[in-house]
């Protein structure tokens, strides 16, 4: 497999450290051309740490980093691209009014002897790297007018602009269809044939074993195990990134369903989903599954009162309402934590107590006065509760892990004690610890009689979890099915329309 025996990456005992917290603990990375190398681990494990270091974000406290045998000071982004190592981020930073050659060459612009902007240059250039990865884009075009896809091609593009030696590859999946997954897989595939070492993060298992040749995997900072893609398994890997054996993923339910709390009838938006009507009970958990465009999320944004519906009414305890806000919504105690996180779903530049105290102000408040004492009480107990991994509560959240950061924006809303929560891919982006930790937490809390609408991509995740299951397609309701009736290929039947299934 190896184009070459001698890596063309090497990190030898890198350490890291952060003011409480040692984010690397002499951890070694070996990448070769024509390889991809997955980077494997729970959040907080030193994954993006790695990602930073090598990108010149972050410089190592101790250790050394070698490209094609020479030792590499990788102070600033630029000394990284100088070294030939591009990164590829699961939400890259581009410029919407801008076009997609100027996205392409931006920093690096070429320009002409009078040392002004060659666009001609430019523009041909950027067409030739968007037709060397298959992409029909464009390079005039502004990139506002791009859709997601797209968009991620020419973040690709860029990124390949450098000609890099080391390409890594930060979830690249994670806001694709199935079929751009497949196009991503065929540019893997052709960056490892051009004798690219690629670095490929992702928590999709399946990803891995489909792609990837090696495997790297850290656990607290830790390097625990690294090796050939096909020595190893799918349970090993996660022996080794949670330091134990997983039995039994999903935790099972122990609790009776309560009396209903929700009941919503005939439900419709002018564009985006039609004629919804469900039921939910005390202690249950209701998953919402379906493909992308759906409208499982459109769905959730009118009962949260984001949107207004076009039909249809709803009811909580038996009461006839008609949410025009997410005040409305909160105010009658249901509450929705949203898909995106980083733009919905928490203030990053804010602190782990701020976040989560804001939606209870009026609890944690006297006479107009923030008790911060009480704010401190009620960000650590629901943060203990779901396992959070942090240097202090003060922290600011854009400093955590993905996962780390979805256990804020779930703590926020629990702390309001509403008696409905929607989860929208709750469990999108982070790792199985973190996934686990959640799981429990919700299973926990409908225990106790919260009821829990989640919405999920994750098949095996709306299986395991969902005490039963509306499927969607294009809009429309066309399945509802128990836990103990459903199966993976009925789901995705229903979801695609290859066979049709009735409401039950």
């Amino acid at each position: 497999m190896p184009v070459e025996l001698s890596p063309v990456l090497s990190m030898q005992g890198i350490v890291k450290d952060f003011p409480g917290v040692r984010a690397l603990s002499s951890v070694s990375l070996e990448l070769y051309a024509g390889e991809v190398t997955a980077l494997v681990g729970e959040n907080g494990a030193g994954k993006s740490t790695v990602v930073k270091v090598l990108t010149g974000i972050y410089q190592p406290d101790q250790g050394a980093i070698t490209v094609t045998g020479v030792a590499r000071q990788l102070t600033t982004p630029k000394d990284a691209a100088r070294a030939g190592i591009t990164a590829i981020h699961q939400e890259t930073v581009l410029f919407d009014d801008l076009s997609v050659a100027e996205n392409i060459f931006i920093g690096h612009a070429p320009v002409t002897r009078l040392g002004l902007v060659n666009w001609q240059k430019m523009n041909d250039d950027a067409a030739a790297l968007l037709e060397r990865i298959g992409a029909s884009v464009n390079p005039k075009a502004l990139l506002k007018d791009l859709g997601i896809a797209n968009k991620h091609l020419v973040a690709i593009a860029r990124a390949l602009s450098i000609d890099a030696r080391v390409v890594i590859m930060d979830e690249p999946t994670a806001a694709l269809s199935q079929k751009e997954i497949e196009e991503l897989y065929l540019l893997v595939e052709q960056l490892k044939s051009d004798g690219k070492a690629i670095l490929f993060i992702s928590h999709k298992f399946d990803e891995i074993f489909r792609i990837a040749d090696r495997y790297t995997v850290f656990r607290d900072g830790e390097l625990i195990g690294d090796g050939l893609i096909n020595d190893t398994n799918s349970a090993d890997l996660i022996q080794m990134m949670v330091g134990r054996t997983v039995e039994g993923v999903f935790p099972p339910r122990t609790n009776d369903l309560g009396n209903l709390i929700l009941q919503v009838n005939n439900y419709s938006h002018p564009t985006e989903f039609e004629d919804i009507s469900f039921s939910l009970n005390r202690g249950e958990i209701l998953g919402f599954y379906g493909l992308v465009g759906a409208g499982r999320s459109e769905c959730m944004h009118a009962l949260f009162g984001i949107t207004r519906p076009s039909a249809g009414h709803m009811s909580i305890d038996g009461e006839l309402v008609s949410l025009k806000s997410p005040a409305d919504a909160i105010a009658h105690g249901l509450v929705y934590v949203p898909e995106d996180r980083g733009k919905q779903g928490a203030i990053t530049a804010l602190s782990i107590v701020d976040n989560i105290a804001l939606p209870s102000l009026q609890n944690t408040s006297h006479k107009g006065f923030v008790r911060m004492a009480h704010e401190f009480a009620l960000a650590r107990k629901f943060t203990q509760r779901l396992e959070l991994k942090a240097a202090a509560l003060d922290q600011p959240v854009g400093e955590l892990s993905g996962g780390n950061q979805q256990k804020v924006v779930i703590a926020k809303w629990l702390a309001t004690q509403p008696a409905i929560i929607i989860l929208d891919e709750p469990t999108k982006g982070i790792d199985i610890g973190s996934k686990a930790a959640v799981h429990a937490f919700m299973r926990e809390l409908a225990s106790q009689g919260l009821a829990v609408i989640m919405v999920s991509s994750e098949i095996p995740e709306i299986i395991g979890m969902s005490d039963r299951i509306i499927v969607m397609r294009e809009g429309r309701q066309v399945a509802e099915v128990g836990r103990d009736d459903v199966t993976p290929e009925a789901l995705v039947k229903a979801a695609a329309g290859i066979e049709e299934a009735s409401v039950a």
